[in-house]
């Protein structure tokens, strides 16, 4: 249980490292970004940066073995709880996954996302 906490913290810090800011904070005026754009954010940063690996949607499959679904997140913890973690970096103890950390900015975007796709255990 704790691997995959690591696995999937470590997944949503490669997303920051690799996306632009999305905080609504431009500068320009600009409201925050709305609960369907945070959505929308975070699935594009699970595109790029997970779907060589991980399933990203509600029902396609990993492409690595090892690799956890996302949308089966919250059968292992509550996808809140990445917060802090996605936030301060997380070494990941898989080869093949890199060691990031998440840009404070991008966390409500991916959790959004996460939040978003997220299907019951089946018993």
């Amino acid at each position: 249980m704790k691997r995959s906490f690591i696995a999937a913290a470590g997944l949503a810090g490669l997303l920051s490292a690799c996306t632009p800011a999305m905080d609504g904070e431009t500068g320009g005026g600009e409201a925050a970004p709305t609960q369907a754009e945070l959505i929308g954010q975070g699935e594009v940063m699970a595109e790029a940066l997970c779907a060589r690996c991980h399933a990203i949607t509600r029902e396609d499959e990993s492409a690595h073995s090892e690799a956890m679904p996302l949308r089966e997140i919250s059968w292992h913890y509550p996808v809140e709880s990445l917060a802090e973690p996605l936030a301060e970096g997380i070494m990941v103890g898989h080869p093949d996954m890199p060691e990031w950390q998440f840009e404070p900015k991008d966390v409500d975007a991916i959790l959004a996302y996460l939040e978003s796709i997220q299907v019951p255990r089946e018993t």
